[in-house]
């Protein structure tokens, strides 16, 4: 589980401050941040299927807000899947 420390250095890293948590970059690395946190139980507790759910609705939102930044700002789109390791 992430710590309310971890959230704001999150929050603060990514979206300047420690208000601006509706910052397309602060959501979408905490998106991240949550689905890494998470891929431990998955791997040992395959059959919960109710967690797997939530986790697939994480990925598909973290993929929409992805898609949103990559159409208005490319450059930070970059820099920021540089940064979190999103693609390969």
């Amino acid at each position: 589980m992430i710590t309310k420390e971890q959230k704001q250095e999150i929050i603060v890293k990514f979206g300047g401050d420690a208000a601006n948590t509706g910052s397309t970059l602060a959501q979408i690395a905490m998106l991240t941040a949550r689905i890494n946190d998470l891929q431990p139980h998955f791997k040992k507790n395959p059959k919960d299927h109710a967690g797997t759910r939530g986790l697939l609705k994480m990925v598909g939102q973290r993929r929409r807000l992805l898609k949103y930044l990559r159409n208005n700002d490319i450059n930070a789109y970059r820099s920021l899947i540089a940064e979190l390791g999103l693609r390969k």
